[in-house]
């Protein structure tokens, strides 16, 4: 996800008096252990000069040809006092989209849905309602950010609303009103261009051909499929009370971070609310990408088909529900994965298949806005990189 933080620092003092309800404080959890890894030093003072840094707490999982080595560095919950660890949960934010995809592909290869149809074959016209290009579109082009379609996180009245009620709980149909009426990015099938509403539509589309809502499917098909005990997909699903890190963020660009744990972006729609630990998130990208036992070769490949062109100031490729990332690393070190970007929260999964590596990352700091702990973010990613591929 991403977003038009001017908003947020124009509106951010107007609106501090507004409620700011917690996730549930943060209690110490216990991970599973694993064999020493040789890079097991190196791999932690990455993450300790990060958190020196001013990240507030990071959580790391490295699979390679010596092993898997789990660490944490920082704070899951500042007020608490409680260390990072990296069996806390997190919300992993877009990453909810890769998720989502896999479910797609699986409903595809059941009959239940054409992945090259119009959405309009899905959707009805009162649902398309002054969508821009929606109904001239198909599914696959939902999945591959190419349709054009209006991003709502690109929207100052959905900032606007999610300030004045920040823990609210919107539906499809709330979010959507602030879609209807504006402007498409682009033409249909040109691109391409990331759009949050893009996984939204596919989410109300599962919805009607799915037999069951969304959700229940999500949990049928993937979640309890690979026995993700510690993955929820929020709202539907309760968060455990004392298992979830507090996510922060710098809202007031004062250098001082706040915690907006319950800063809810539209939760539970397809396109983000996923929280997790980087040990479920291991389950979940081997079944998809290394073992191959989530969806069907010919939907992998799909899957792995990525749009030749990047995205307008990216270094990535997208594909249908996947990111090809780090594309512009030496030695092949690109990556198969998807990130996620949220208002207090981020975090990437990725699989090197050059290198059969893994890499999972979770900060509770978001980082897609322009605060100064941003930059500091990508150079942890690109220091785990560095320490991973050396």
């Amino acid at each position: 996800m991403k977003y038009n933080y001017i908003l947020f620092g124009l509106l951010a003092i107007l609106l501090s008096s507004c409620s700011k309800k917690k996730i549930e404080a943060t209690q110490v959890c216990t991970a599973p252990a694993y064999p020493a890894h040789p890079k097991a030093s190196r791999f932690q003072d990455v993450l300790d000069t990060y958190t020196q840094k001013g990240l507030p707490g990071i959580a790391l999982l490295v699979r390679d040809g010596q092993g898997t080595w789990a660490g944490a560095s920082g704070m899951a919950d500042i007020e608490k006092g409680i260390l990072m660890q990296p069996c806390h949960i997190s919300k992993v934010a877009s990453i909810t989209k890769i998720f989502i995809a896999t479910l797609a592909f699986r409903l595809a290869e059941q009959g239940k849905l054409d992945i090259d149809a119009p959405v309009k074959s899905y959707l009805d016209a009162d649902q398309l309602k002054n969508i821009a290009n929606a109904d001239q579109v198909t599914v696959r082009q939902l999945l591959n950010h190419t349709t054009g379609i209006y991003d709502v996180i690109e929207d100052n009245s959905f900032y606007l609303d999610v300030l004045n009620n920040p823990p609210r709980h919107r539906n499809q149909e709330d979010i959507l009103r602030f879609v209807r009426g504006k402007e498409a990015a682009f033409a249909p099938g040109e691109g391409p261009g990331y759009s949050n509403t893009n996984t939204l539509l596919l989410s109300m589309i599962i919805d009607k051909i799915g037999g069951k809502p969304h959700q229940q499917l999500l949990h049928d098909e993937v979640i309890d499929r690979l026995q993700l005990k510690n993955t929820y997909y929020y709202y539907h699903d309760a968060l455990p009370e004392d298992k979830v890190a507090q996510g922060y963020y710098d809202l007031y660009n004062n250098g001082n971070i706040e915690n907006l744990s319950s800063y809810n972006t539209g939760s539970g729609n397809g396109y983000t609310g996923l929280y997790s630990n980087v040990f479920d998130l291991l389950t979940f990208i081997d079944a998809l990408l290394i073992s191959k036992t989530l969806v069907s070769p010919a939907s992998l490949q799909q899957m792995l088909t990525f749009n030749p062109k990047e995205e307008e100031d990216s270094d990535r490729l997208l594909g249908p529900g996947v990111m090809k990332d780090f594309i512009h690393r030496s030695n092949n070190e690109y990556a198969y994965g998807h990130r996620g970007r949220d208002l207090a929260y981020s975090a990437d999964l990725f699989y090197f298949p050059e290198k059969d590596q893994v890499m999972v990352l979770i900060v509770n700091y978001g980082t897609d806005g322009d605060s100064r702990l941003r930059p500091t973010f990508y150079d942890l990613r690109t220091a785990v990189i560095d320490a991973m591929m050396q």
